[in-house]
């Protein structure tokens, strides 16, 4: 129980840090609203004296503790300088805690009804939403027709949830067979969080005891290659492009802060969901790590180590046999799934190096929405930091006076170009930005 009390805590603590729990923001003076849904979820709005007409509708990030806020911003600076600028904010607490794909999209568009019939209509209304948050506002934006007029997603979990949880199966498989092998390791249905906390402590233990050895650190750069870890950690020098020891160190090292989130998260999702929605029977080890762009690094790593890349492989490929809950994988289609059907201009933004929702979430998005011939409505940016949601003030209030320009004059004429992006936010007084190009590598989650 004291294990699964530090996890909780480091993970509650982190997860505040990330802006991933609800802060209340704290801006310019304003006229603050507040209310209830029916489902009981509630609700905040401020709205400055100098009201510009636009109402952005923010949806938070992932909160499993029962402390259930609503939160209108990504955090309490980004909210004075929206404020500042005119903006009005507004967003709920969704009806509960935890994995809450089931309402959360509606409860935004709840709050949008509730706080309009005080404020009236908005000249222009945005949803706005960071990680999970950023999934849910990609759901806004294609099912909220009129109601909304265009999106910004940030850090987001465009893959959406089962998708998020396969490729974070075959990591945890991998680390199962290769670090605890011949012993009983749970990867799915946990029977609740005290397992899961159990499992992730036996993990932690066995990445710590890998990076010891030159076979451990060549099995870890497999695993971290699936995990789809960056080798770049917050607060850290950024490896050179070369240094395949500091690489693998950085991802070791981001792999081992966010365990406990993977495996209580996932718990707290089965809950949800009423089982297991995730699966890798049937998965290739070879192509994913193919697919990873990672292949090399880990090669040679295997190869400095006198191992057997070959045989880890297929070991992986041959004992992968999770399959998942047929009503929970419903439920989950329903519930937590972009389809990539937009239906209005969207745009999304991630940190290059984000060890928690790796940036090829965003490949995959973009794959879903070309492949929905909503292509044209998308643009995907991108910020050169290390960690999750670590953007500056500048770049996301940058990211949200692009949009505006985009709704204002229904043409995009490369005001998503990230010279553009950086030239607006320098522009803006509110500290540095760092817009870069940038191509994500493969999503590894979709099967």
């Amino acid at each position: 129980m004291k294990t699964l009390r530090r996890l909780f805590v480091a993970m509650i603590t982190s997860l505040t840090v990330l802006g991933l729990v609800p802060a209340a923001a704290q801006a310019a003076p304003a006229t603050r609203y507040d209310g209830v849904l029916p489902n009981g979820a509630t609700w905040i709005a401020d709205v400055p004296a100098t009201w510009n007409g636009t109402l952005l509708l923010y949806s938070h990030g992932y909160n499993p503790t029962p402390v259930n806020p609503p939160t209108n911003s990504p955090n309490p600076a980004t909210a004075e300088a929206l404020l500042a600028r005119g903006y009005a904010l507004a967003g709920s607490s969704y009806s509960r805690p935890g994995w809450v794909a089931d309402t959360a999209a509606q409860d935004g568009l709840d709050t949008l009804q509730a706080v309009t019939g005080i404020i009236g209509k908005p000249r222009r209304a945005i949803a706005l939403g960071t990680s999970f948050g950023g999934m849910i506002t990609g759901q806004l934006a294609e099912r909220a027709g009129r109601q909304l007029d265009g999106a910004v997603a940030t850090c987001g979990m465009m893959g959406a949830g089962i998708d998020l949880h396969n490729y974070q199966l075959d990591g945890s498989h991998a680390i199962a067979q290769l670090l605890l092998a011949g012993q009983q390791v749970p990867l799915v249905r946990f029977t609740g969080p005290a397992e899961a906390a159990a499992t992730s402590v036996r993990m932690i233990a066995a990445l710590d005891l890998a990076q010891a050895s030159p076979a451990g650190r060549a099995r870890l750069a497999l695993i971290t290659a699936l995990f789809q870890e960056p080798a770049w950690v917050a607060g850290q020098p950024k490896p050179a492009p070369g240094d395949v020891d500091a690489q693998v160190t950085g991802q070791y090292q981001n792999l081992r802060a966010i365990m406990p989130f993977i495996l209580l998260g996932r718990s707290d999702m089965e809950r949800s969901a009423g089982g297991n929605p995730s699966w890798n029977k049937g998965v290739n080890y070879w192509r994913q790590l193919a697919e990873s762009g990672r292949l090399g690094q880990v090669a040679q790593l295997y190869g400095r180590a006198g191992a057997d890349l070959s045989a880890d492989l297929n070991l992986l490929t041959r004992t992968a046999n999770v399959t998942a809950d047929p009503a929970a994988l419903s439920w989950m289609q329903r519930t937590s799934t972009l389809t990539g059907r937009l239906a209005m201009p969207v745009l999304t933004m991630h940190t290059t190096d984000d060890g928690l929702l790796p940036v090829q979430h965003e490949e995959e998005y973009a794959e879903d929405v070309r492949g929905s011939g909503s292509g044209a409505l998308l643009r995907q940016a991108y910020t050169e930091h290390a960690g999750h949601c670590t953007f500056t003030t500048a770049e996301l209030v940058a990211a949200v006076l692009t949009m505006d320009q985009r709704i204002e004059t229904g043409r995009w004429d490369g005001l998503a170009d990230p010279r553009r992006l950086q030239t607006r936010a320098e522009a803006l007084d509110l500290g540095p930005a760092a817009f870069v190009a940038f191509r994500p590598a493969e999503f590894l989650g979709d099967r």
